[in-house]
């Protein structure tokens, strides 16, 4: 019985071992999988939100600033531009309005000593001239108002205080947009896969997960949540059912020092929705491990969350996470993030109850097992690398 699952073969290997159909197939495979899972390995929920009240959706536009600020980028920059060359159009039709009632415009024939609102505007293209200079304040003193209409007078007042409301308005969500929390979390990496493994004498779910800023996260809280299906007792089908995965570090689950990569773990005991599971069913549950990191960033003070997820052929039975953190004759300490998601195995029980069992989890690789109950042996996967199994021993009489 193997004790790991076999590893994800990345995709510079599968380029060379596969044919263009197995890649597309491949493809496709992966694009189901990731269209099915909840929460995407860079953190987005994937929910479709249906019949959805009328009135519900004018909220929208009641929180027009968050609504705007979760827009993406070409939408933001489309109403940006189309906010301003609308308020310049309008304004310049009033323009070409107050021109036109004053007998301003060219085919209108003013006499020579005929006293315009606005200079040199005697037409829509030069109307659009004045009210872009006028609200963008730029004013080039070829096209200026005079003091003959108060009406005039009256617009250049509000176009000018409509203009500086729409530059601060997108001002402020560019900044914001910029500054968002969640480009914050761009810069935390989760690693590809979990791994099960023993650690500190219990069995425990591993993660690895990496600050790749030097700026603190202050406050750091890790927390999981394991979504399912699962059917009461009383026949109703719970979709999407959760249940808390507690993680933790050495030092506690609570305001991490989150100063290097740390792995987060989890204690596989009776309490765990895990311990039921082995090498063998692991593959075949349908479940999705729903990370969350929560913090404030130092430099900016603004919270933030990271989430990941894990679904069963992310989790890998029987491996370890390489060490990536060294120590130079110098003292100074380095991080090898090119080593990130490499993972080794390790003899490993394959179930829990197994590794709970004192007469059945001890192993030794040298020497070999220490009782009659399980032997073990080594066996080499496709990829080279060593794995290691459990049979069952006949006792001898």
């Amino acid at each position: 019985m193997y004790l790991h699952s076999i590893p994800r073969l990345s995709i510079s290997t599968l380029t060379m071992t596969r044919t263009l159909p197995q890649l597309f197939r491949y493809y496709l495979d992966e694009r189901r999988i990731n269209r099915n899972r909840l929460v995407t390995k860079d953190g987005h929920c994937n929910i479709e939100y249906g019949n959805v009240r009328y009135s519900n959706r004018l909220a929208y536009l009641l929180d027009i600033w968050t609504t705007i600020l979760e827009f993406r980028w070409s939408v933001v920059l489309f109403l940006f531009t189309a906010s301003f060359l609308l308020s310049w159009f309008i304004f310049a039709l009033l323009w070409f309005w107050i021109a036109h009632n004053n007998g301003d415009l060219w085919w209108q024939n003013p006499p020579a000593d005929h006293s315009p609102c606005v200079m040199n505007v005697y037409g829509l293209t030069t109307a659009f001239l004045f009210s872009f200079t006028s609200q963008m304040t730029i004013g080039y003193s070829i096209r200026v108002i005079t003091p003959v209409c108060p009406g005039a007078i009256t617009v250049l007042v509000i176009q000018t205080l409509i203009g500086t409301i729409v530059k601060s308005f997108w001002c402020g969500v560019v900044i914001a947009k910029m500054s968002l929390p969640k480009r914050r979390a761009k810069t935390i990496n989760f690693s590809e896969m979990a791994v099960i493994c023993p650690r500190n004498d219990v069995l425990c779910l591993q993660i690895r997960v990496a600050n790749l800023r030097k700026t603190l996260m202050v406050g750091s809280q890790i927390y999981g949540k394991l979504l399912r299906t699962t059917v009461t007792p009383e026949g109703d089908t719970m979709i999407m059912d959760q249940v808390s995965i507690d993680f933790m570090v050495d030092a506690g689950k609570d305001n991490l020092f989150f100063v290097c990569p740390l792995t987060l773990y989890h204690v596989i005991d009776k309490t765990s929705p895990f311990f039921e599971m082995t090498v063998d069913t692991l593959q075949q549950q349908e479940f999705e491990l729903v990370v969350f990191l929560d913090g404030t960033d130092e430099s900016t003070n603004f919270s933030c969350q990271v989430r990941a997820s894990y679904i069963p052929r992310e989790i890998m039975w029987g491996y370890e996470f390489f060490p990536i953190i060294s120590r130079s004759k110098e003292g100074t300490y380095s991080v090898d993030f090119s080593e990130f998601n490499r993972v080794v195995p390790v003899p490993t029980p394959h179930c829990t109850s197994c590794f709970h069992n004192e007469k059945a989890h001890h192993y030794d690789h040298k020497d070999g097992p220490d009782d009659a109950v399980f032997e073990a042996s080594e066996i080499h996967s496709q990829d080279e690398r060593t794995s290691v199994s459990f049979r069952t021993a006949r006792n001898k009489s």
